[in-house]
């Protein structure tokens, strides 16, 4: 019988390849077997990631890309149909959340930074639709391909504080099902979009409003853990089982949907 769970290569595009979440999905994958092309704003941490890759074993290569910009987007997608000859899944995992998008316990959303909403909103809502338009391009060129979008618990309910985030991640999953209708009746039904929702996790992005400065957590972290039937944030290496789920021919009859990996943080209920 046929392994659905094969990849072996296949070719991935990661946006946001060097950050927390990257790092471990770009390895992983580059372990069983897809090539990699890593794309992240971060050259230091992209170059250094792949070579870790490399002396693993696995196919990767590093491009510095701007998610917001369409030309840095089109050369990376030449170079990497140089480098490997097709793209046959990207993975938008690049966003961000900053202080002035979020509103403090003492504040209210008359003290919102409209810029800096404005730039969340960008960040994780277009910087997820320029890269599938244009990777998606050459995905519709040959009629097949998978897309993995990044959501987030606050797309399900609104949290407190990360009003822009929460936001732009709201926006990105109603993106994914609009365009798994799209690409499956334009162009073809072997062209899939679904989204990941990961719970919480410590990363760059929430770091401060989940720890102290001595490291222990603050009463929103707690508060957090408390609402987990899992009791515990989650790792990184956690939500590999899903994509790579999500990216195989094991799920090939699944489009437009949200994967939740929350510990069972949506399901609680008291």
């Amino acid at each position: 019988m046929k392994n659905l769970f094969d990849i072996r290569d296949r070719v991935v595009v990661v946006t946001g390849g060097a950050g927390i979440l990257g790092r471990s999905i770009c390895a992983y994958l580059t372990g069983q077997g897809a090539r990699v092309a890593v794309l992240d704003r971060d050259e230091k941490a992209g170059e250094a990631l792949v070579g870790e890759i490399r002396a693993a074993g696995g196919d990767a290569l590093f491009l510095a890309t701007d998610v917001l910009d369409r030309e840095v987007l089109v050369a990376n997608r030449e170079a990497i149909l140089k480098a490997y000859g097709a793209i046959d899944i990207l993975l938008n995992a690049a966003g961000g959340n900053m202080g002035g998008a979020t509103i403090a316990p003492d504040k209210s959303f008359l003290d919102l930074e409209i810029e800096a909403f404005r730039k969340v909103v960008d960040l994780n809502l277009f910087g997820t639709v320029l890269p599938t338009t244009v990777f998606g391009e050459a995905m519709t060129e040959r009629r097949k391909g998978v897309i993995v979008n990044f959501c987030s618990e606050s797309a399900l309910r609104p949290l407190t504080r990360v009003v822009g985030y929460g936001a732009a991640k709201a926006a990105i999953a109603n993106y994914t099902k609009y365009m798994a209708a799209e690409l499956a009746m334009k162009f073809s039904p072997e062209m899939r979009v679904n989204a990941i929702v990961p719970g919480f996790l410590l990363t760059n992005q929430n770091r401060a409003l989940l720890t102290n400065e001595d490291g222990s957590y603050t009463d929103r972290a707690r508060t957090i853990i408390a609402h987990t039937p899992a009791g515990r944030f989650a790792e990184p290496e956690e939500l590999l089982g899903t994509i790579h789920y999500l990216v195989s021919d094991a799920s090939s009859f699944v489009t437009g949907a949200l994967a939740v990996v929350d510990g069972g943080f949506d399901a609680f209920s008291i």
